[in-house]
C-alpha cells in the first residue's frame, strides 16, 4: 500500500474518530455542561487531520496527471 492508501486508510479512520468527538460533544452540551469544557475542543485535533489528508488527497489527481517536466 502505497503513500495514497494510508493516506485514505487514516482519513477514514480519522473521520470516524471525529464523529464521535462531535457526538460526544453534542451529547455534553445537551446535558447543560459548561461550554469552555475540553470535551468542546475534541473535535480540533481530528478535523486538522482530516483538513491536511483531504487536501493532500483532493490535490493528489491533478499532480499526478500533471507529472514531471510538463509544464
Amino acid at each position: 500500500m502505497g503513500l495514497e492508501g494510508w493516506t485514505r486508510w487514516l482519513h477514514r479512520w480519522v473521520s470516524a474518530i471525529f464523529v464521535a468527538c462531535v457526538v460526544a460533544a453534542t451529547a455534553a452540551a445537551a446535558t447543560g455542561q459548561e461550554t469552555d469544557s475540553p470535551i468542546f475542543y475534541a473535535p480540533l485535533a481530528p478535523l486538522s487531520v482530516l483538513m491536511l489528508s483531504g487536501l493532500y488527497l483532493f490535490v493528489r489527481p491533478w499532480v499526478r496527471r500533471r507529472g514531471p517536466g510538463k509544464a
